[in-house]
């Protein structure tokens, strides 16, 4: 029987590979319209269907795989390349491993890094990055000392800590706070996401605190309570402020959370290569996503239009205005269809500072005009299921079931416009 692994098992034998530690071909037995659409970097597809007579010659031809090649099989779910994996040991391949789950459990697949914060001075504060691998999706475990009826135990127990930006894997912020002794005292979002499916309030619930939204929210109909937070509001966490920045254009109700006097979660405004898109909400039906003209072009580019207005003054006018050292921790990293990551490497942390994105990146020296021109002259493609996504996050729609779910948000993030920037360095 071929070895079967998890995909978590899979990421660390990809990170081996990639410092030359092992040596495997990944092959994609799904059809070529799903490879071409999202795949896992560095894969050869080679369709395979269960039960169709398998030629082990035309596979070493058409992949000049030999059974001396150490192999690895992945599929939509795990199936088909489980049975592709047996007839290659038939075959005489006797180095093959299946992916359990296949891409499904690709999509799930995370890494937890500690942001580094060089002007901290004295705060007692950490960063955590919960990396989304294979959708290049971000949040963040902030944590700061101790709550003021608490008294800081010898070892350091006890820390407060907010969750931002939870994906439905709520358990990767769980581990991320018991990692550092701390409990999580508050839930926020950045804005109604359109690229996944957010498990914000379903880890507020289960923990009984509060989950917050930017008060713009308010104007997009979500169909749930929800703490508002309102420009400038201000939230303790363990002796560390952190402050909502009012940052419309990605979408009306973005903002991004100043963390004390160190970092900046920027959600979907600023990216380390790029910047938000600026209609995805419109194109969902404008505020409340239930606009029978969504999808209209033109509509579409005039929303797009009055978005970047919008982003560029909370760029110019909030963003940017912060000290050049502070640290910007996006919502998201660009992983292309070919699953490639640009300069990212995964399990590293994915920040600039603010005086590193302005001088960087190039889009961010345009005057409003020009931006607004760069920002709306190519609308990348949309989300898988954005809309779909964007009804689940605001309440009012649900996946019936965990594999709907799964199947909602498969693929990459899409949210970054369109502005061919490299990333920002670090100073």
């Amino acid at each position: 029987m071929p070895t079967v692994i998890d995909a978590d098992a899979f990421r660390d034998r990809i990170d081996e590979r990639r410092r030359g530690e092992r040596s495997f071909a990944l092959v994609d037995t799904r059809p070529r319209e799903s490879y071409e659409s999202w795949r896992i970097a560095d894969s050869v597809h080679y369709f395979y269907k269960p039960f169709h007579e398998f030629d082990a010659d035309g596979f070493e031809a058409a992949t000049g795989l030999g059974p001396g090649d150490a192999i690895v099989t992945v599929c939509a779910k795990g199936k088909a390349s489980l049975d592709f994996a047996e007839e290659l040991e038939a075959a005489g391949y006797d180095d093959v491993t299946v992916v359990d789950d296949g891409m499904r459990g690709w999509s799930g697949v995370y890494d937890r890094t500690a942001v580094p914060l060089p002007d901290a001075g004295d705060e007692p504060l950490d960063i955590v990055q919960i990396q989304r691998r294979a959708k290049g999706c971000l949040g963040y475990l902030a944590v700061g000392g101790w709550a003021a009826d608490k008294q800081a135990d010898s070892d350091g127990s006890d820390r407060v800590a907010i969750a931002v930006d939870v994906s439905r894997h709520g358990d990767e912020w769980l581990a991320a706070a018991a990692e550092r002794d701390a409990s999580i005292a508050a839930v926020l979002d950045t804005h109604v996401h359109a690229d996944h499916l957010s498990g914000g309030r379903e880890l507020a619930d289960e923990l009984g605190v509060p989950y917050y939204l930017p008060a713009a929210a308010a104007e997009r109909d979500v169909a749930y309570d929800f703490e508002p937070l309102a420009r400038n509001e201000t939230l303790d966490v363990g002796g560390v402020d952190v402050k909502a920045l009012a940052t419309p254009g990605h979408t009306d109700d973005g903002a991004s959370y100043l963390v004390g006097r160190s970092a900046v979660l920027t959600g979907d405004t600023l990216f380390t290569d790029s910047v938000g898109r600026t209609e995805l909400q419109f194109a969902a039906g404008g505020d409340d996503g239930a606009d029978d003209d969504a999808g209209d072009g033109a509509d579409e580019s005039a929303g797009a239009a009055t978005g970047a207005e919008r982003l560029y003054d909370s760029l110019h006018g909030t963003l940017l205005a912060e000290p050049d050292a502070v640290v910007v921790c996006p919502g998201h990293f660009a992983v292309a269809n070919d699953g490639t990551t640009g300069g990212v490497v995964p399990g590293e942390p994915v920040t600039t500072t603010v005086g590193a994105a302005r001088r960087g990146l190039d889009v961010l020296g345009l005057g409003r005009e020009a931006f607004v021109e760069k920002i709306t002259a190519t609308l990348p493609e949309k989300p898988p299921n954005y809309e779909a996504v964007i009804a689940a996050n605001r309440g009012v729609e649900s996946p019936p079931d965990e594999t709907a779910a799964i199947e909602l948000e498969l693929g990459p993030n899409r949210c970054a416009a369109d502005t061919g920037a490299e990333p920002a360095a670090d100073d």
